[in-house]
C-alpha cells in the first residue's frame, strides 16, 4: 500500500470515529441544539452533516486512488437497505 492511500485510510478511520461522537451528541442533547463546541452556533445536525461529508470526501479519494469500486459500493448500499427492509424498523 502507498502512503497516499495509507494516509487516506488513517484520515478516513479519524472522519469515522467524529461521525459516532456526533451521533453520540445527538442522540443525547438533540438533533436541532446547538453544538457544544461550537463558536458559529452550529446545530448538531449541521455538524453531522459537515463531519459525513468529510467521510463522503475521503470515500472519493479512495474511489480515485482505485482502492474502491463504485459498482460494489452501491451494490452494497443496496444490499444492506433490503437487509434494514427485513429487519429493522427504518422503512416502516
Amino acid at each position: 500500500m502507498n502512503y497516499k492511500t495509507e494516509e487516506a485510510l488513517g484520515i478516513l478511520q479519524e472522519e469515522c470515529a467524529e461521525v459516532i461522537v456526533e451521533v453520540s451528541k445527538i442522540r443525547r442533547f438533540g438533533l436541532e441544539t446547538a453544538h457544544y463546541k461550537s463558536d458559529m452556533n452550529h446545530t448538531h445536525r449541521a455538524m453531522l452533516e459537515m463531519e459525513i461529508g468529510d467521510v463522503l470526501a475521503l470515500v472519493d479519494i479512495l474511489l480515485e486512488q482505485g482502492i474502491l469500486d463504485q459498482d460494489r459500493l452501491d451494490l452494497y448500499k443496496q444490499q444492506k437497505k433490503d437487509k434494514l427492509k427485513l429487519w429493522s424498523k427504518i422503512y416502516e
